[in-house]
């Protein structure tokens, strides 16, 4: 079930990260409430990354919450954001999922 919450907790890390860069091309108003998102989202991730580590080992659930972050917000950035796609950032993205299904399998959890 842990692993269940560290996964959604890193879909979060990814929510907040889509606000902040949705602030960062907003003014106003909107620019407030995608704030209020990324705080909301930030929230909630951290509260499922403490509920996963209580059972799960910290190093590893860590470095998986921040995989499924980084993984997540390149592939947004990519497909929402319009960033340049490249051999070598797609080469180092497989090899970080490469390293967070890695991790998993090696977990005594």
């Amino acid at each position: 079930m842990n692993w269940i919450l560290l996964v959604i907790a890193g879909l979060f890390e990814v929510a907040f990260a889509f606000c902040l860069g949705k602030a960062k091309i907003s003014a106003g108003k909107e620019m407030y409430l995608w704030y209020l998102g990324f705080l909301i989202a930030l929230g909630i991730s951290m509260g499922l990354l403490v509920k996963a580590t209580q059972t799960l080992p910290i190093g590893t659930a860590y470095a998986v919450w921040t995989g499924i972050g980084a993984v997540g917000t390149v592939i947004m950035g990519v497909l929402i954001f319009k960033e340049p796609v490249t051999l070598l950032r797609m080469l180092f993205l497989f090899t970080l999922i490469a390293s967070i299904i890695g991790l998993k399998a090696v977990s005594v959890h």
